[in-house]
């Protein structure tokens, strides 16, 4: 065999590694965004949950607004880029409504009420596949970083521009834990 035989089996097997390698990435970038759009979902059907469960609780006025700001803020970062600015956001609203439900226990009243029971039972599922969203996603966003990070892929992921991505992370290792609902 020549060289220029030699020559174009090794540019065919580059040829073909390279687009191996290029198709993972794709791949991998697929299920991070699929991730993502499952934590959205999530955080969307929170923030629709949260104003029912502050009106069911209208006697907490004062906690009302600080709670709907969060909600609002928390909202508006959902259309962000960033995956830490959402993160912020809705750290910010975990600690506002668990300041709520701490608050709310204190009144019989609204603990006895069917709709906010209820409410609380929504929540407290909810927040189970907010975190298991939030797993898959930060899942996928690991297997994205390794595949980007390792060498020889990385060649190919600068080449293409697949940069790093963000987990969606705590700020705080209190935040880890959904609020707790408990009706005596």
């Amino acid at each position: 065999m020549s060289s220029v035989t030699y020559f174009v089996i090794v540019a065919v097997l580059v040829g073909l590694w390279g687009v191996t390698v290029y198709n993972r990435l794709v791949r991998f970038r697929a299920r991070r965004e699929e991730g993502w759009s499952g934590v959205q979902v999530q955080l969307k059907r929170r923030h629709d949950l949260v104003p029912n469960l502050v009106a069911t609780a209208k006697g907490l006025a004062g906690h009302e607004s600080e709670l709907m700001t969060s909600v609002t803020r928390a909202r508006a970062a959902q259309g962000s880029a960033s995956v830490a600015a959402v993160a912020d956001a809705e750290n910010a609203l975990t600690q506002a409504l668990g300041r709520f439900i701490a608050v709310a226990e204190n009144y019989p009243q609204i603990k006895s009420d069917a709709a906010f029971t209820k409410l609380m039972g929504d929540l407290s599922s909810l927040e189970d596949d907010l975190q298991l969203a939030r797993r898959y996603y930060n899942g996928t966003v690991r297997e994205y970083n390794v595949a980007v990070q390792t060498f020889p892929s990385s060649l190919l992921a600068s080449l293409f521009g697949f940069g790093r991505a963000d987990f969606f992370e705590l700020s705080s290792p209190s935040e880890a834990e959904a609020p707790k609902v408990e009706f005596v």
